[in-house]
């Protein structure tokens, strides 16, 4: 029996490259596993440097006519791709299941995200304008208007694979670009194989897309160094996010960069305890805490720190873990064996450090059980990196500026929640974290369409979503227009 949907099942092992299904040249196979079992789900040979430069190629040939294409052309492609992910939801969310990981409920609310990005994204070519800009010189106007970029590389993440390189995939093309799409090596089909499926299907000229997934090892920098991408959309570690803005950096293309870090969700003296839990206990164990804006800290002013505890571990205890397709599990597998492994030794050694651990248990195999420590060291490795899995730190604080003050401690800033019935003193705090999100009164987890999202610090760079799709795919360009004879000076 096929462990994918007959709709992605042919194409799991294949590159999709230039508009064509084929096997992969490399020396070597990127391997899938289904993260539960621990059965191999697919094999991929990977691209090859050639097989980036024919992507490459293609694009570069196919976009020139793609800029010109009417954007109500450009939108019917993204229409139809939404269609398609429609009349396909239960198959993609089947395929998230089996290859993420995913719960039920966690897959349907991915593949929902996604189409309404998509349809956001449909909307773009109708939004891209120009203006005519006064000039300091009799008898000329200034035309500024927006052009493509050209090719854009998409490098995606191994979480909520599909929709973080959809969001920017859909918004280049349907603003005029091309895209070479370099899935994770742990999500090849649902960030991957899916997507060039939806467009495939959707009717988009060959070679405007080609997905293929490669590794550093096999391909050094060729999908960055190459000469014809000109904006290179990362999402994944602060580690290779770094490398990918050092890459692009030397050979002066655009990065977009969006690469995580530690999250804090506030609850101050007055806030509404229920509902700041509740949000804590979404905010850090959907997905089983593998989002990059995960509530990884919550930090609860000591006046109701006991009370506020008692709540979470209340809702925490109830959680169900175990095999994502059961429909009444909620905290499912992480993806690989190493992350799993170093998450318990990370709480093993906070404990072993001091720290409480107010619930949780031991490991069994890339299973974790959702889990609470207090009296955490400030020195652990479970506070010095992003924590990548269902693993909440709680703890008190003195007061609203002590909030902020250990909030902000952090080299990071993605997202970030602020409980409290006072909603302009919601609004006072939120604008003092230093954090590209901020949500008050809310989970720390959203992102919606048609809101600029990005990050400070050391979290990444630039924006997504709604006009920031526009500057981060398009370039301003200047034409000026001069009426009657002009004079030169020489």
């Amino acid at each position: 029996m096929s462990p994918f949907p007959a709709w992605v099942e042919p194409y799991a092992g294949q590159q999709f490259i230039a508009g064509a299904w084929r096997t992969g040249s490399g020396d070597w196979d990127v391997v899938d596993f289904d993260p539960w079992t621990g059965e191999k789900l697919t094999a991929i040979t990977v691209a090859t440097a050639a097989e980036v430069d024919t992507a490459y190629r293609a694009a570069e040939q196919a976009q020139r006519d793609w800029a010109v294409t009417g954007p109500h052309q450009r939108r019917s492609v993204l229409l139809r791709a939404a269609k398609v992910l429609a009349d396909r939801e239960a198959e993609i969310a089947e395929a998230m299941t089996t290859e993420l990981g995913a719960t039920r409920w966690r897959a349907a609310h991915e593949v929902a995200l996604a189409r309404d990005f998509l349809d956001e994204a449909a909307q773009l070519p109708l939004r891209s304008e120009g203006r005519v800009v006064p000039s300091s010189v009799d008898g000329k106007e200034n035309h500024v208007t927006r052009v493509p970029c050209g090719t854009v590389c998409v490098i995606g993440p191994a979480t909520f694979p599909l929709l973080l390189a959809l969001k920017p995939v859909a918004a280049a093309l349907a603003l005029g670009n091309a895209v070479v799409l370099k899935p994770h090596q742990a999500a090849p089909v649902c960030g991957g194989a899916v997507i060039a499926r939806l467009f495939q299907e959707a009717g988009l000229p060959d070679g405007l897309l080609s997905v293929l997934t490669t590794d550093v090892a096999e391909v050094g920098d060729a999908l960055i160094e190459h000469r014809v991408p000109q904006v290179v959309c990362f999402t994944g570690s602060e580690e290779s996010g770094r490398h990918v803005a050092a890459v692009a950096g030397r050979n002066l293309k655009r990065a977009v960069l969006e690469t995580g870090g530690t999250t804090s969700l506030l609850v101050l003296d007055d806030a509404d305890l229920d509902q700041a839990a509740g949000a804590a206990v979404f905010s850090r164990f959907l997905d089983a805490g593998r989002l990059c804006m995960s509530a990884s800290r919550l930090l609860v002013d000591e006046a109701v720190l006991e009370p506020f505890t008692e709540r979470l571990l209340a809702r925490v205890t109830a959680l169900r873990a175990g095999d994502p397709r059961d429909p009444d599990v909620q905290v499912g597998p992480l993806m690989a064996a190493r992350d799993a492994e170093r998450l318990d030794a990370d709480v093993r050694a906070a404990v072993a450090a001091g720290a409480r651990l107010l619930t949780g248990g031991a490991r069994a195999g890339n299973l974790l059980p959702p889990t609470v420590l207090t009296d955490v060291p400030a020195d652990a490795a479970l506070l010095r990196r992003e924590i990548f899995g269902p693993v909440v730190v709680v703890r008190g604080v003195a007061g609203e500026d002590e909030a902020v003050r250990v909030a902000n401690a952090t080299p990071s800033g993605l997202s970030g929640a602020v409980f409290t019935r006072d909603i302009r003193r919601g609004l006072r705090v939120a604008q003092r974290v230093e954090s590209g999100v901020v949500h008050v009164n809310d989970a720390t987890l959203a992102d919606e369409p048609l809101v600029p999202f990005g990050s400070e610090k050391r979290s990444g760079l630039g924006r997504l979503n709604g006009e920031a799709m526009v500057d981060a795919f398009t370039t301003a360009k200047w034409i000026s227009v001069r009426h009657g004879q002009g004079t030169y000076p020489l």
